[in-house]
């Protein structure tokens, strides 16, 4: 057979057939009139080549598998010079995967370093670098009431379920009877990785991690006061969510709302940035299914929950 017809049923290209051939690995009969003449056994060898290089293995190296063929034997790695080659090619990739790891984690050091490096909180000497979510700078802008949450008292929960972190699926229209604490929030920060550029300087966006870990705190207050349940929602989705509940232990889930559905619904303030869209920080008692109360805007967001907790205590035998 000619060099086209090989190359297509071992399916590779005729340049690599002739590369084959420059090292020796495929030796074809030549006519009378200096064409090529390949048979079924270069096939095998050709399959056998594209296979192994498939695998890893540098078409240079495939000549003892190729030799085993040459000895009889049905399969290319029946000979001891085989698993040889076999075992150099897994200790080739153990060194690269070796120097690839340790590249990676000199660029994730250098990451750290380039993301924290202005940062108001220091790592010490040996730690790895990490921003302090739990932590607020003492001159975070104050955000002014625009008015953008006026018309949410007393309005009803839409008919609209949304995933919670626990795989639960959540319906707003269906909370139950007694009241709900809904605290709606931007975005938390996550170790390892940036927040928006810009973000301590937006109003309102700084304190997520901080505002959590005050309903996590105060949150067996909160139901002795009265609430029911409590949750919190953004548009991060359930995974982002759920590495948050695990590494702050919140005893309670968070709702996923990545299509700004409930914003669509009750006309909610969101804002954006870094391509970014968000909710604005805000909290809805909700009894009944009703909403009864409105807390925005919010601040400062680590004292939230306190708020919270003595608006029900005050709130607790209101009908």
């Amino acid at each position: 057979m000619r060099i086209g017809e090989l190359a297509a049923r071992a399916g590779v290209t005729t340049k690599a057939v002739r590369y084959y051939e420059s090292l020796g690995l495929l030796t074809p009969v030549r006519l009378a009139n200096g064409y090529r003449d390949y048979d079924e056994y270069d096939v095998r060898l050709t399959q056998e080549i594209r296979a192994l290089c498939r695998l890893g293995i540098p078409v240079e190296a495939t000549r003892p598998f190729l030799e085993c063929l040459a000895l009889g034997h049905r399969h290319a790695d029946d000979c001891p010079a085989a698993l040889a080659g076999y075992r150099d090619a897994i200790d080739e990739l153990t060194q690269r995967i070796e120097g690839l790891t340790a590249r990676r984690a000199v660029l994730v050091a250098q990451l750290h370093e380039a993301a924290h490096r202005n940062s108001r909180f220091s790592p010490a000497n040996g730690e790895e670098p990490m921003t302090d979510y739990t932590s607020l700078p003492a001159d975070l802008p104050v955000p002014e009431d625009d008015g953008a949450a006026a018309h949410l008292r007393g309005a009803r929960m839409p008919q609209l379920e949304l995933h919670a972190t626990d795989g639960a699926t959540i319906s707003l229209e269906a909370l139950g009877a007694g009241r709900t604490v809904l605290y709606i929030y931007p975005l938390t920060g996550r170790p390892g990785t940036d927040l928006p550029e810009g973000w301590d300087s937006i109003p309102g966006a700084r304190g997520c991690t901080a505002e959590a870990c005050g309903f996590r705190d105060h949150h067996q207050d909160l139901l002795a006061a009265g609430a029911t349940q409590v949750y919190g929602l953004s548009s991060q989705d359930s995974d982002y969510q759920r590495e948050v509940t695990e590494r702050l232990r919140l005893p309670f889930q968070m709702l996923s709302d990545p299509a700004w559905s409930l914003a669509r619904a009750l006309d909610l303030p969101t804002f954006t940035t870094s391509g970014l869209t968000l909710y604005k920080r805000l909290t809805l008692i909700i009894k009944d299914n009703v909403i009864e109360h409105v807390f925005y805007p919010i601040f400062p967001p680590d004292k939230h929950a306190d708020h919270v907790l003595a608006w029900l205590s005050d709130n607790a035998h209101r009908p």
